[in-house]
């Protein structure tokens, strides 16, 4: 049975680019425009990781995790942050609202495969 991950980013070509990176992997992939999309379709599908970005409208990455942690769909979903932002304190913010890890973009697509392999097999 292949693997869902939920890949929450405002920029339609990161979330091509995941997409078509996973999916190549037999990954399922459920894409979301914003953190505010991302929680609809992470509580409403069974996801076993989620791929979230920081900055979007509507609902930032940080938002996003720490109201999809209160929903009991999320216990056990992994959640990695893809971002542009370095930021030891923003990790430490992200860290703190339930993110396991941190991948910088630009991504490679290696890396973010092994990620996900590591955390939902």
């Amino acid at each position: 049975m292949s693997k869902t991950i939920l890949t929450v980013d405002d920029s339609a070509s990161i979330r091509q680019m995941v997409s078509l990176t996973l999916s190549g992997a037999g990954y399922t992939v459920i894409e979301a425009v914003d953190g505010s999309d991302g929680y609809t379709k992470a509580t409403s599908n069974k996801v076993d990781a989620v791929i979230t970005d920081l900055n979007m409208p509507v609902m930032n990455g940080i938002e996003f995790i720490r109201k999809f942690r209160t929903h009991p769909s999320s216990t056990g979903v992994p959640i990695i942050f893809l971002s542009t932002e370095s930021d030891d304190g923003m990790k430490q913010q992200a860290k703190e609202a339930g993110a396991l890890g941190w991948i910088v973009k630009p991504f490679k697509q290696d890396q973010l495969l092994a990620v996900i392999k590591k955390v939902a097999g």
